[in-house]
């Protein structure tokens, strides 16, 4: 598919742009350009379109504010060594999009379209990457359902739009570890959409999420449905256990759990390590106690926005609890260190993970 693309009639003048990417934060700056491609029940994906980000026409009877038909991912552009720009495992990306899609009943996108939608747009905005330490560009793919209709079915219209966000450090408060709080909500249930990457799942978990900062916690854990004991992961990242066995678990899937592309890449480094990585049911007693024993010496989460961030502090209603010394373990810095080099090309990239932008 040939992308049009749309001049934009006034962009970010420079000065303007490297004061806004000097400390950009985290999903707060976006930068000129977006993609966008219109998908219509009769004919198919058409219309691919660079031009300007700009707010978007919509009908109120669109079907995404009434039904949720809404999908999105989250992959970063980063600066490799010698300049070039580069991708963290795109196609990883683009299969659970569609994986997505299928759940919510939306068309998929074909995986060359989703990869060649995120190259173009990196391309294009590549001036506004941060300097900053740890800085990439997020990029924000999406889809929703734009037919205007009441009724309850899938919808026969949608929009794909990739966006692009400078980034900094995902945690607002910069700690080595981060404190966690044990939610008495549920974030999904078997059968659900929990293995989706869809809105719905996020905004159900913004109360929870809203307590643990109230609380003066980073961010929230989620235990299963069904008995309220097992743990399944934060409020969007994937979490990992490491025993001083050298032994490391991590929840099953199960359809409950969202499949990481940074907890499938963790545990793909940590075999190569000699680690014996394992998907277990874990319980939150089981946490607690093997914490308090020091069987268990380090806890971290990881996803795109965070990379790998090392977990010091649990706590709920029954109290609180500190992993190993309260800080990052070993284990935890030499995953990130080698995941971070890999993706910024200072370790050597043996799987084929990173895609360089011509």
């Amino acid at each position: 598919m040939k992308f049009e693309h749309i001049q934009h009639p006034a962009p970010v003048p420079g000065a303007t742009r490297a004061q806004a990417i000097a400390d950009p934060g985290f999903g707060k700056v976006f930068t000129d350009h977006m993609v966008m491609i219109d998908y219509d029940e009769g004919e198919g994906w058409h219309s691919a379109t660079l031009g300007p980000c700009e707010p978007i026409p919509l009908h109120p009877a669109a079907s995404v504010l009434h039904y949720a038909q809404e999908i999105f991912e989250g992959l970063k552009a980063y600066k490799l060594t010698d300049g070039t720009m580069a991708l963290f495992r795109p196609e990883a990306n683009a299969k659970r999009f569609n994986a997505s899609a299928k759940r919510l009943a939306m068309p998929e996108l074909p995986e060359d379209l989703f990869i060649e939608s995120v190259k173009q747009i990196v391309k294009k905005d590549a001036d506004w990457f941060p300097g900053v330490e740890g800085g990439s560009l997020y990029i924000r793919p999406f889809m929703f359902a734009n037919e205007h209709f009441l009724g309850v079915r899938p919808a026969t219209k949608y929009k794909f739009i990739v966006i692009l966000s400078p980034a900094g450090n995902y945690f607002k408060s910069g700690a080595p570890a981060v404190s966690v709080w044990i939610s008495e909500y549920t974030r999904a249930a078997p059968g659900g959409t929990g293995a989706a990457k869809c809105g719905g799942n996020y905004a159900a978990s913004l109360v929870p999420t809203g307590e643990a900062f109230a609380k003066g916690h980073d961010q929230t854990v989620f235990l299963d449905a069904a008995e309220r004991k097992w743990i399944e992961e934060l409020g969007g990242m994937n979490l990992f256990f490491v025993f001083d066995d050298g032994r490391m678990i991590t929840p099953p899937l199960g359809g409950t759990i969202l499949p990481g592309i940074t907890r499938d890449s963790i545990m793909t480094l940590a075999r190569e390590q000699g680690l014996d990585v394992a998907e277990e049911m874990y319980s939150i007693d089981q946490w607690r106690d093997d914490a308090q024993s020091g069987k268990l010496v380090e806890t971290f989460a990881c996803g795109t926005a965070a990379v790998v961030t090392a977990v010091g502090k649990v706590a709920g209603r029954d109290g609180e609890f500190t992993i190993g010394s309260g800080g990052p373990g070993q284990l935890t810095s030499t995953l990130r260190e080698k995941l971070v080099g890999i993706q910024r090309g200072t370790v050597e990239d043996t799987h084929g993970w990173v895609m360089k932008l011509d």
